[in-house]
Formats: C-alpha cells, structure tokens, sequence
C-alpha cells in the first residue's frame, strides 16, 4: 500500500518499551514547528499534556479537544486531543500519534489504523509505541523511518508479595472497579490509604488522586490498566493483582506485551523499577517473564480497520459501508463497535426510519450514533436516548434548552456514596458530549460552561470521597514522618486531646497514652509508633509540673486509686504497716524511668503527708515514750486497730489498766466508752474515709466497701459488709441501722439515769441525739439488747390558746404552749457530733462531763426528724378543768368531740440482759459484723430509776398499789378536752 500522501513530510516512528522518552520526544519536536497536532490514547493523557504544554507556551495558544472538552483559543496553535477527537485536515506543520500499537485494540484500533495511514503533518509525523509494530508500519507507510529507544532504568521482577509487604511507592493493577476498591480499601487498613486512577475518572478527580499519590500523601496507588497508556507516575514497583480481564466480549489473560505496558511504569528516567503480582495473580511464567525484562514480544501481525470512506446515500448504504471489507491482507475488520450497533438499531426504528430522507438526515444520525455510551445501562437504554436527540435535532435543529436544563439538574448533586457520584460523572459526560457538538444547542458557550461547572462539582466531591474510603490521612502522615525519622511535633490541649502533626491520634490521660479508639487494628501500630515518638518531651514536662504542684491538685478514691485532677495517676498497695501503704504509678512504659521514678516519689510524699495529718494525734501517741507498760502495749492496739477498737474484744485488757495508764492514754485523746474504745480525732470524715481505705487495703479486699456519708447519725445497715466494717467507719450495728460510735456513747450516757429493769420512755433528748423517729429508736433499742414494749394510749394535746365563751373580741393570748416534741418545742437540741462522758462507765469510774466535751458537726439522718412525743409533765387534769370551764381552744371546731379520742404509740424499754439483738434481715449482730455481742457488760451501770417497792425496803407497804415513775398516772375515764360537754362534765365533778 503506497503510504506517500500529497504534501506530507518526513514520517517517523519512534518505537520502544515504555521509559524511553518517547512522548517528551514528540512534544520537544511539535514545539519546534509553528503548528502541530498530537493525539493521545486517553482524555487523561491529553489534560496532563495539554498543561504542560501551557506552562511553556501559554494558554492563549494550545487547544485541547477530547470527547467531553473542548478548549481552543482565536489563535491557537498546539492542539492536545484524544486520538478520536484530533482533526486531521487543518494542515499542521506537524502531527503525532502515541501509543500507535493500539491499532490492534479490538474496540479502538480502527481508529488508530485510520490515523497511521491518514494523519500526516506538512513538514514531520511522528508516530509512538512499541516496538512490535515495526513491521505493520513497514507495510502500510514505506516511507516511514524507524527510531529505536532503549528504556532509561531496567525493569525486573520480584516474584509475589502480600499487599501488607508491599513496597512503597507501588502501584497495584486491578481490572475492575470492584478489585480496585477491595484492594485501596485493604491498603487504607494497612497502610495509611492509596490513590485510585481508573479510566472512568475525570481529569479532575484523575488529577487530584495523582496529586496525592505524587506529593506523598500516600505511598500507593491501585489503578486499572488505564496507568499504563503514558500517564508519568513516581512509581518503583507495579504489582498485577490479577492477569486476566474481560475485554467488553470476554474473559481472557493479557497477553506479554499488554503486562509489559503496564508494569513498564514501575521506574522513572534513570530509576530503576520492579513488577510481580499479589493477592490471587499466580506467579508469572519464565518466559513471560524474560519477554517484559528484555522487551522482545511476537510482533503484531494484523491491524483493525473500518472503511473511513463512508456512503450517506442510505442508512442501509452507510451500514454497508462500515461493514466493508479490507483489501490489504495486514488489515482486519474490527468486530461491530457501539457506533455501529446502534446505527443498525436506529435506522430501523419506526420513529426514524420515515426521517431518514436525504444525505444530510443519514449523516446526521450517524453523527448521534457516535455519542459513546458513557452511562453503561445498557443498549435499549443507549439508543432511546440518542432517538430523543436524534429527533430533536432533526425536527427544530436544537436540544430544546428547557430539555437539556432538566436533564443536568438532575445530575447536579453532590451528595451520595461514590458509586453514586461515579454514575453521575457518567452521566454529564453524555450531556458535555452533546454540548460539545457544533450546532446541536443554541448557546454553546453556556452549555459548554454549565455542563464543565457540573463534572468539575461532582469531580470535587469524587475525589472527596474516594480520600474519604480508601485514605487514613492521620495514618499516612504519621507513617511518612517515622519513615523520613522526622521530628514529630505533638500536642496536648487542655482536654487531653494529643494531635500528632496536626492528626489526633488519641488522649494522654494523666501519664498514659490512650490510643484513638475509633482506630483499627492496623492503624493501632502506627498510631502507638508515632505516639512514642512524639510523647517524649509531653511526658517529662508533664512529670515535672505533677512533682511540683501542690497537694491539693493531688487526692485518693475509696477503691484506693490516686488521683491528679480527674486522671488516676496511681494506686495504694498494702504496706508492711497499716499505716505505710506504698504506691503504684501509673505511667506508660515508653515515658521511661526517670518519670516513672518523680511520680512514684511525688504520689508517695502525698500518701505520707495525709496519713501524719489526719492520723496524728494517733502517730504522736504511738511516739510518746512517757507511755509504759499496759498503757504502751494498749496504745500499740489502738494504732494497730486505727484508733478504734469495739470495748468487748478489748475489755480484759481495760480492766487492767490502772486510773494512771488510763489517764495518760486520755491525755491523747483516747476515750473510754461503754460500747467502744476510740480516739475522738480520729472519727471525722476525714479521717475515717482514709482508716476505711488503709484497713480494706491491709485486708487485701478485691473490692473496698465505700465508706459512709459524711456527718449521719446512723446509716441503714450495709448488705455483706465485711467483718471489721462498721468499727473501721465509726459506727456500730443496731438494729436495721448502724449508729456512729461517738453518739452511742452519748445516748449511753442518757440510758445510765434510767430505770432499765422496770422500764422507761424515750425522751426527747434520746431521739434528738439519734435523729431517729420512735420506731426506729424502738428498733435500734433493741440492736443495743434492750426489749421494747409498744403500746397505745389518748394523746394528750397541750392548750395552744383559751379565749372566753363569753367575749368575742377578747385578746388572743400572747404565750402559746407548744405539743411537747412540736417544730417549736423548746427542747434544747444536743449537738449529735459531740463525743459525751457523763456519769460512770465501769467499775465506778468518773467520767468527763458532757459540757467539757469537744463539739463536733452533728448533721440529722437523711432529713428524718424526731417524732413528737408527750412531754412528761403534759397538762392533764388542770387543763381539762378549765376547758370544760366553758373556754374553747382556737382553731378548734365545734364538732371536734364527735370524733374519737386521738391515740399515740409509745414504747416501755427494758433490759433484756444478754439476749442477742436481731436486725431485720433476721440475723444476730454478732462479732462477724465488727461489734462484739451487744450488750456485752450486762445491764447498763447507773442509778437505776426509782425502786419498786417506792424507797421503803422490801417488806413496807404491801398493801400499796406499784406505780412506775416511767409511765403516766393512769385516769380511769379521761376527758376529751375536745368535747362540747366538757364544760357541764366539770361542773358535775365539782359537785
């Protein structure tokens, strides 16, 4: 075939394996001529092409033309196009073709055949590929010379590799848009993250991943074999993670010379590059091998063609000429492209057929069949488009504006996932298509600019969400910086929150790094890395600011953990002491010895200061040398025992002690009571929070019990505590509640002066130091082993205010009695806190006087209030005299007498000797709840009350009735000081 065309220049090929310089090559040569053209494989191609050529020349004269872009300025003169799109008859002074041995590709190679035997520059074409089409181009352009390139860097392979081992700067080839992603997604877990460069992308997005990928954002790039048609990347080593594709017909392995296109990308001008395969890819053959490493291949021996000398007379006339056969043996029809089929399809439709009338009907028709089918739904859906375009362009000659507005508004969201977003970029690609078309909509300028504004939108937010899936930018980064041994910078708000290079990568909580929890796995190693990396100098600045700040920042939890502001920074452990606890400092390994050393010594000066200062009174006891025999060896029990000890597990050893050894020890403040032995100071909140702690440390308990509220009286009864637990929190049991020591030595005092064998009331001074209500006080009566008897009788209400029957505006009396027990009683209240020796505690011995006592915070019991009670001394009868006298109380109706008399509860308390107290859980408070056996000591020393026999001996006054001085003297029919004839009942009783 004569290749000679009228006025066409020097013809050469420049062929070679990839890395050889061949499209530089071309670019230096078409700029050195006054115009030139030059044709590229793929739109992304021609956009990096097309800028580089702006950056040396400017935008005002390069022309970039592909399917979906159209840039040409009034004076260009460079023009950058696909292969499909490039004009051929503008009479360039130069023309390129790259890539040229895609006259092969079953879909695309008539077009390339179409440009090696037509495209010619005036004064030089160049043709670029491989070496394989040497011989093809020898047929079909005699006059074609030949440039031999040899690839800067060699190539080798490396053999398989797991993507986890995979090298940096590598790209991954997969062959479907799902490999691709499962494969970005297992490097953004792995790794940090990787590009995507598919086909399918826009230049935009394409651009923007490269960008990533090239300044080192991320070290991996998984792309299609799209990479492999001249794009420039920074890559050392490609990896296949398959060999076999499917070609748009059907699954088939690459063949050695489409391998050697795609891993020819790995190395860089003078670096050299490796390839290999991953994931599922079986090891490539030796002879495979060998051909990519030597860049020798079988030499192409057909070409697709398809008639370019096309017949418009008739749709059946044009389909006959596309489907003509080759006259040259090296050519070969092409099977039917998608042109073609819908061409076959359209022109025998009914709607179009009849429309089909002249040349100029048949050409254009063929003009739409050419819009590719960037969408993909399928075939029917394909040509019911390119009807509707079809018939609007023949009808009114225009895309109706109102039509094309409504179809690109609907694309225009970029919301959605990045299938979404992908079909959307599909879809505006059709529609940019169209614009791009001479004469097919009334304001080309608009619609050019509207359709770009939306593929550059949807663009943006692509490449937002493929980062977004398949890049860790914290990960990335981090890595980088450990690779590049990089000092990392890190910091610590006032939240905690530690940012590493501007990525957070977790919270330093005290002296430990906590690790990003939303962190994968394979980020958790990258993560800790950096952490260590950076950490460094946080941790030693933060341990010299904890040595230095003062105790009040620092402060211990009732489970023993230290803690510095709200981190816990350590624990207590269990000394060889009760009293000398040691610590634990929680610090992280990585933030090395020295600090873990200044924290230790700081939690421990902490520890040691708060135990010599609540704890004092007992230290300088245990100090006091003037303290000898019983009383020293009694006062080591007591620093033993914390400051507390229940008086039955010690009350041999008190018996021992003389009035001397007792007065030294109280000279400490070490006092005697009938139920417990204790230090006063020792019993505040204060300390008493600590001895609870250092006793259930010294226990060696799993779990410390909490120590009780701050300032009550009694606190109900704590399910499964301990043995030992109430004495270490300074109570006692009693009942269904416990009682604080310092009060039960104080209600002690109370229960002394009364008649426990014949039986007393509670009296207003009990339930006031008790805080209790009459049923409780009757319950913790009997936790103390007395019996309660209850019982009922008429309340006998105390006159508020007595007006005469006779004077409607007399005076209201100014002085009003109040129910004995009332909110307004006058009933002195005694302080609860205020630890109380009065009378004799044993054996005779003087105690202190309550007035001579320390006061201490006595806050009530949980708000509970001391019942009322009648007061002894309550008016009975003077009181019902002068109401029956003919005065009515205020505020009382009328009617009040109708109604029964209002009856009261009391409670008669009597020793019941040593019978075990029962709480309501049914079990005996005994030595496994800390208390000793209550009641332990017999009846409570004191007077007695008054003698039964009304202090005339045994034998006198028989015949007298037994009165008790504890209850009120009973009246056979008592008055209702509420009833109308009150009055006239007095008057009888007078007479």
């Amino acid at each position: 075939m004569d290749g000679g065309i009228p006025g066409s220049g020097r013809i050469t090929a420049v062929l070679g394996p990839t890395n050889t310089g061949k499209t530089h090559y071309a670019i230096e040569r078409m700029l050195a001529h006054r115009t030139g053209v030059i044709g590229l494989p793929l739109r992304l191609l021609a956009r990096e092409i097309y800028d580089r050529i702006v950056s040396l020349r400017g935008p005002s004269v390069v022309a970039l033309i592909t399917g979906e872009e159209r840039i040409v300025p009034a004076r260009a003169q460079y023009w950058v196009c696909t292969v499909e799109a490039m004009p051929v008859n503008i009479g360039a002074d130069f023309v390129a073709i790259d890539e040229i041995q895609l006259c092969a590709d079953p879909e695309r190679g008539h077009v390339f055949t179409d440009r090696l035997m037509n495209a010619r520059g005036l004064h030089e074409t160049l043709f670029m590929g491989a070496d394989t089409m040497r011989g093809p181009i020898q047929h079909l352009v005699p006059k074609a010379e030949f440039m031999r390139r040899e690839r800067f860097s060699r190539l080798t392979y490396s053999g398989s590799k797991k993507i986890s081992r995979m090298p940096a700067r590598s790209a991954i080839v997969g062959f479907s848009v799902d490999d691709v992603y499962a494969i970005a997604e297992l490097l953004r877990r792995q790794k940090g993250g990787a590009a995507v460069v598919m086909g399918a992308l826009s230049p935009r997005t394409r651009n923007a991943q490269v960008e990533m990928y090239q300044n080192g954002d991320v070290d991996y790039l998984v792309a299609t074999d799209a990479i492999g048609m001249g794009l420039n990347l920074d890559v050392t080593h490609v990896a296949f993670s398959s060999t076999v594709k499917f070609d748009g017909n059907r699954m088939r392995h690459l063949a050695p010379n489409e391998l050697a296109q795609i891993a020819g990308r790995a190395g860089r001008y003078q670096t050299d590059g490796t390839f290999g395969v991953t994931g599922e890819a079986g090891p490539l053959d030796d002879e495979v091998v060998e051909a990519i490493e030597e860049h020798y291949f079988t030499p192409l021996k057909k070409l697709n063609w398809r008639n370019e000398r096309l017949q418009f007379g008739s749709a059946d006339a044009l389909i006959a000429s596309l489907e003509a056969a080759p006259q040259d043996p090296m050519l070969v029809r092409g099977r039917e492209a998608d042109d073609l089929a819908s061409l076959k399809t359209l022109a025998y439709l009914r709607s179009v057929r009849p429309l089909l009338r002249s040349t100029r009907d048949v050409r254009l028709l063929w003009d739409v069949c050419r819009v590719p089918d960037f969408r993909g739904i399928s075939s029917g859906e394909h040509t019911s488009l390119l009807e509707r375009i079809f018939t609007f362009l023949h009808d009114v000659g225009r895309v109706p504006d109102d039509w094309l507005a409504a179809q690109i508004k609907r694309i225009d969201r970029t919301e959605g996932n990045i299938d979404t977003l992908s079909k959307r970029l599909a879809y505006i690609r059709t529609w940019t298509y169209v614009a791009q078309r001479e004469g097919w909509v009334d304001d080309e300028s608009h619609w050019r600019g509207a359709t770009r504004a939306v593929e550059d939108r949807l663009s943006d937010a692509l490449h937002t969400a493929l980062t977004q899936r398949f890049v860790d930018r914290r990960t990335s980064i981090l890595l980088r910086r450990l690779k590049q041994k990089e000092g990392l910078v890190a910091e610590v708000n006032d939240k905690g929150e530690v940012t590493v290079e501007g990525e957070f990568v977790g919270r330093l909580e005290g002296f430990r790094f906590h690790q990003d929890k939303a962190a994968t796995p394979d980020e958790a190693k990258t993560l800790a890395q950096a952490a260590v990396a950076a950490l460094a100098p946080e941790f030693h600045l933060r341990a010299d600011r904890f040595y230095n700040a003062p105790d009040t920042e620092i402060d211990y939890t009732e489970q023993g953990g230290l803690m510095w502001g709200e981190h816990a920074v350590g624990k207590l452990v269990a000394g060889d002491e009760a009293l000398k606890p040691r610590v634990v400092a929680f610090v992280d390994e990585s933030a090395g010895h020295d600090v873990t050393e200044k924290v230790t010594r700081r939690l421990q000066h902490f520890v040691d200061r708060k135990i010599a200062t609540l704890f004092e009174p007992l230290l300088a006891m245990s100090r006091d040398e003037a303290l000898t025999g019983l009383a020293r060896g009694f006062a080591f029990r007591l620093v033993e025992n914390l400051g507390v000890i229940p008086r039955d597990a010690v009350a041999q050893d008190v018996k021992e002690l003389d009035q001397d050894a007792r007065g030294a020890l109280r000279k400490h403040g070490v006092r005697f009571g009938q139920f417990t032995i204790f230090l006063t100071a020792v019993l505040k909140p204060a300390p008493t929070r600590l001895r609870l702690l250092l006793w259930a440390l010294n226990a060696k308990f799993d779990e410390f019990p909490d120590s009780p509220p701050p300032g009550l009286v009694t606190i109900p009864a704590v399910a499964a505590a301990p043995e030992g637990y109430y004495p270490m929190s300074g109570y006692r049991l009693a009942g269904a509640r416990a009682i604080r020591i310092d009060m039960l030595e104080r209600l002690a005092d109370l229960l002394r002066g009364q008649d426990s064998r014949g039986g007393f009331e509670a009296n207003p001074d009990m339930l006031s130091i008790t805080g209790m209500t009459l049923e409780q006080f009757a319950d913790l009566m009997q936790g103390l082993g007395y019996k309660a008897e209850k019982g009922e009788r008429v309340k006998v209400k105390a006159v508020d205010q007595v007006v005469p029957t006779d004077s409607s505006d007399a005076k209201e009396a100014q002085t009003p009695a109040v129910e004995a027990g009332g909110e307004n009683a006058d009933t002195p209240v005694m302080d609860a806190a205020a630890p109380v020796e009065g009378g004799v505690t044993d054996a005779g011995e003087p105690t202190q006087p309550a007035d001579q006592v320390p006061e201490v915070a006595n806050i009530p019991d949980e708000g509970v209030a001391p019942s009322a009670q009648t007061a002894p001394d309550a008016p009975e009868g003077d009181a019902i005299a002068e109401v029956a006298g003919g005065e009515t109380p205020v505020g009382q109706p009328a009617d009040a007498a109708i109604e029964g008399p209002e009856m009261e509860v009391f409670y008669t308390f009597q020793w019941a000797g040593n019978r075990g107290a029962r709480n309501r859980q049914g079990g005996r408070s005994n030595d496994k709840q800390g208390q000793g056996k209550p009641g332990q000591g017999g009846k409570p020393r004191g007077k007695g009350g008054p003698r039964r026999d009304g202090g005339k001996g045994r034998g006198a006054g028989k015949d007298q009735p037994k009165t008790f001085s504890a209850r009120p003297p009973k009246q056979e029919k008592p008055i209702d000081p509420d009833n109308p004839f009150a009055a006239l009942l007095a008057l009888k009783d007078k007479k």
